[in-house]
C-alpha cells in the first residue's frame, strides 16, 4: 500500500481539483474550527456586509468543538460533527469563498451544487476517534466568538490529520449510493 498523500493548507485551486472522491489524505497546516452557532454568526455577518473572522481563501473549516483541555495537553478530544447541520449556511459561505470543509456525514444538494459552482471540496473525518485526532493538533489559538465556548472559532495547527475526500470539486460524492 502506498503512503497517503499529504496536502498543506491553505489549499490552492489546483490541489483542490487534483483530489478525487474516496482518496485518503493527510492535512497539515492551519485549519479553523466552527460549528452551528459560529456558522449562524458568520451568516449574520455576511448579511450585515461584515468581514469574516478569518480569510476563507484556501483555508479549511473543521466542523468540530474541542472538549476541555487536560493539563499538559494542547487540546482536548476533537472530532468531527455532522456537517449537514451547517448546510443551512454553507452555500452562502461557499459563495463568499469558503472552499474547504471537514466534517462527517452527507451534505445537502444545495451545498453540493455550491461546491461544484465555486470549486469546493468536502473531507470526511472519522467520527469516534476524537482522542486520536487531538494528537494531530500541535497548537491552538482562539480567533473569534469566545463567548461560544467550545463552538468558538479556533485556529488549529495540525500535522497529518487523516481525512477522506467525501465530495470532490466535480461533485462526486462517497455518500451517493445512486
Amino acid at each position: 500500500m502506498s503512503e497517503l498523500r499529504e496536502i498543506k493548507t491553505p489549499l490552492t485551486d489546483e490541489v483542490i481539483k487534483s483530489l478525487s472522491c474516496g482518496e485518503m489524505v493527510y492535512i497539515t497546516g492551519d485549519i479553523y474550527t466552527a460549528r452551528d452557532a459560529a456558522h449562524k454568526r458568520m451568516a449574520d455577518m455576511l448579511a450585515e456586509g461584515k468581514d469574516m473572522p478569518f480569510d476563507f481563501n484556501g483555508n479549511a473549516v473543521f466542523y468540530a468543538g474541542p472538549s476541555p483541555t487536560k493539563p499538559g495537553m494542547v487540546i482536548g478530544s476533537i472530532g468531527p460533527t455532522t456537517a449537514g447541520r451547517m448546510d443551512l449556511f454553507a452555500p452562502d459561505l461557499i459563495a463568499r469563498g469558503l472552499k474547504v470543509m471537514i466534517g462527517k456525514g452527507n451534505r445537502t444538494d444545495a451545498t453540493k451544487k455550491a461546491m461544484v459552482e465555486h470549486g469546493g471540496i468536502y473531507f470526511a473525518a472519522v467520527g469516534g476517534i476524537a482522542a486520536l485526532m487531538s494528537q494531530c493538533v500541535k497548537s491552538v489559538e482562539l480567533v473569534d466568538f469566545e463567548d461560544l465556548g467550545p463552538e468558538a472559532i479556533r485556529r488549529l495547527a495540525v500535522e497529518r490529520l487523516p481525512v477522506v475526500v467525501a465530495i470532490d470539486a466535480t461533485g462526486k460524492d462517497v455518500y451517493d449510493r445512486g
